[in-house]
């Protein structure tokens, strides 16, 4: 096989500064590149799903779909790392291998995953069926990183699933996708008529691509637009393990790393060591499949799990309090940023550290939150114009004045207000405690 880049113009915005964001310099080189060394390529089906599920069927393997960012740096040393390394040539010969450079016309209801990262793949059985999800934050973070151990595992477990396969269908009903009010990202009305199924390959291709993560963005401005309130799992999507105070080893399925003292994991008696096999009832084939359970999650109450304790199995439960979901760390993904400027007028916001708290008179058990970053253009221009700074520290806001992380806040203001309101924020600037409005949009 060549020596690809699979690349493809998912998730990459340039409205964003996040390194999670950051984009080659050649945008439509880099795509032309990949359609020309990937079309005719001997393993993997080029932007073509429907012709991998018909293959699938064909040959009685399982089906495996990658989708991956092309102008995306994040993820681009995994991204070469899948298409050279030796060790799973073996593997990736027992699947239906197919690549997406585009998501204008994928399934939504087939194709749920985390949108905001610039590598996923799902791993199908040829009737439909997820078998389970792979991603990884990790190279997300850190474009060199090309370790692919935990790849490796999941397609070991995609594969054992596979051969498993109807007996365990009822293991796996959990990881199937929900009901979808469109059935394709085109369809939404943020993305109507701006773009087409096909990509346009005589003009500007990358301009033509729905980006990953303009689906949950189109998403989130459909309910926003008619005035409803946006469902937590549009706000927090696939929550991390650590939302819940677990830290998986990356180079594993789902192996504790880690546990937070005091967190909804240790109350539950995970211990390091502990390898998960199910959570929620879903067998897990990567920590991707975790975040997934968490996803399906109840907004309360019990979330039950099994795993491997040295030789022995175990079953414990975690006890899920009302609002756990906003615990999740959102901001760096790609998704927050049009939520800021839907709640913060574009502001980036931070909580102040207890330390710095002290220096500037502020209670640790009150409202801190430092302007960090102040958008300039459009929407996100919204909170400069009402008169906000950069640097600026938010200390009350429409009449709230307890301590609050920026994440929780953002998912309160987008179920509780509506566009067009205006509340009434205090924050402090060089010593001075500054009145303004802030528009909700």
């Amino acid at each position: 096989m060549k020596t690809l880049r699979l690349l493809l113009p998912l998730v990459a915005s340039g409205l964003l500064s996040t390194a999670f964001a950051e984009a080659v310099k050649d945008r439509e080189g880099a795509v032309r590149k990949d359609k020309a060394e990937m079309q005719n390529d001997s393993r993997w089906i080029y932007n073509d799903w429907q012709k991998g599920f018909t293959e699938a069927k064909r040959t009685g393997k399982p089906l495996l779909v990658v989708l991956r960012c092309v102008p995306c740096k994040g993820c681009m040393g995994l991204d070469a790392s899948v298409l050279t390394a030796p060790d799973l040539v073996p593997l990736l010969d027992q699947f239906v291998c197919v690549r997406l450079i585009n998501a204008n016309a994928i399934e939504l209801a087939k194709f749920q995953f985390d949108y905001d990262l610039s590598f996923s793949t799902l791993f199908f059985n040829a009737d439909g069926t997820v078998y389970g999800r792979y991603g990884s934050w990790s190279h997300q973070k850190d474009p060199e990183e090309k370790t692919t151990l935990g790849y490796k595992r999941s397609l070991e477990a995609a594969l054992a699933v596979h051969t498993a396969y109807p007996v365990n269908r009822a293991v796996l009903a959990g990881k199937q996708g929900g009901p979808t009010p469109f059935a394709t990202p085109i369809e939404i009305p943020l993305l109507v008529g701006k773009y087409k199924r096909d990509l346009d390959w005589e003009g500007k291709v990358v301009g033509s691509c729905v980006h990953c993560h303009q689906i949950g963005d189109a998403y989130r401005s459909f309910y926003r637009d008619q005035g409803k309130p946006l469902p937590n799992d549009l706000i927090y999507p696939m929550p991390m393990p650590e939302t819940v105070g677990v830290t998986l080893e990356p180079d594993h399925v789902a192996k504790v790393k880690s546990v937070a003292p005091g967190s909804l994991a240790a109350k539950a008696g995970v211990q390091a060591g502990d390898e998960f096999n199910t959570l929620g009832g879903q067998l897990l084939l990567s920590i991707a499949d975790f975040a997934w359970a968490l996803h399906r999650a109840p907004e309360s109450g019990s979330l039950p799990a099994t795993l491997k304790r040295g030789k022995s199995q175990a079953a414990l439960t975690f006890a899920l309090p009302a609002g756990w979901r906003t615990q999740s760390d959102i901001s760096r993904r790609v998704g927050t940023w049009p939520m800021r400027a839907m709640a913060f007028g574009g502001m980036v916001l931070t909580d102040l550290p207890d330390e710095e708290r002290l220096t500037r008179g502020l209670a640790k058990d009150k409202l801190g939150l430092f302007v960090k970053g102040l958008g300039q253009y459009g929407k996100h221009a919204a909170a400069k114009n009402a008169g906000f700074r950069k640097d600026d520290v938010l200390v009350e806001l429409d009449g709230k004045s307890a301590r609050i992380t920026e994440g929780e806040l953002l998912g309160q203001l987008l179920q509780q207000t509506r566009p067009g309101q205006k509340l009434k924020a205090t924050v402090l600037r060089g010593g001075q405690r500054v009145e303004l409005m802030l528009p909700m949009q």
